[in-house]
């Protein structure tokens, strides 16, 4: 492994197993054959629990991460992965420009930290699949606005661990405040807006 590689995946994964738990909590409550994940900067962990994964990134330093294949392989080796069941993609742009991706090719959008994955990613997600998406940026605000989405289940963190829960929906994406979301309003913002129940992420499920 080059020690660039390396040095970008100790920057990436300060909490040790943080995401491949998410990760883990997702893929056991919905089934994503193909998984998008936009702005996932140098995450391959997606990978360790999931068999094929595109990632795409603008960030130079993700391109040289992905473009070192071994050190890819020998994250996903120490990860008690073996590299040859795993298909990984890497696509060097801005999502939010025409992605050159099958139409809803993807079983699972991955939305996390990364701004309004969702606007311009949903194309490549299949009808029946799922958007995981965080608060951060106020992408979980921009789905549950869009028409194409319906709230399918909440993710709750809890000391590390994560749950994943599709009991009484209705009692999320309640605003604090007198405060309705609107395209405009949270490109403004930059950032989502405050809820009465606040879960570590939202999965909605693209009905449209």
């Amino acid at each position: 492994m080059l020690e660039r590689t390396r040095k970008l995946w100790q920057l990436q994964n300060r909490h040790e197993g943080d995401r491949l738990a998410l990760f883990e909590a997702v893929a056991a409550s919905l089934e994503a054959p193909r998984v998008l994940y936009p702005g996932s900067f140098v995450d391959i962990t997606a990978s360790f629990v999931w068999p094929s994964v595109t990632y795409v990134d603008m960030d130079r330093r993700a391109r040289q991460f992905f473009d070192d294949r071994p050190g890819v392989d020998e994250l996903l080796s120490g990860a008690g992965v073996d590299p040859r069941s795993r298909e990984v993609d890497f696509v060097g742009a801005d999502y939010r420009e025409p992605l050159d991706l099958p139409a809803g090719g993807f079983g699972l959008l991955v939305s996390l930290y990364a701004g309004f994955v969702s606007e311009y990613c949903t194309e490549h997600l299949a009808v029946g699949g799922h958007l995981l998406v965080n608060p951060s940026h106020g992408d979980a605000a921009m789905a549950s606005i869009d028409p194409r989405y319906r709230l399918d289940g909440v993710v709750w963190s809890r000391s590390g661990n994560y749950t994943v829960s599709h009991d009484d929906l209705d009692s999320y994406l309640v605003p604090k405040k007198d405060l309705q979301p609107t395209r405009d309003l949270l490109h403004e913002r930059g950032r989502g807006i405050t809820y009465t129940r606040s879960p570590f992420a939202y999965l909605f499920r693209r009905e449209g």
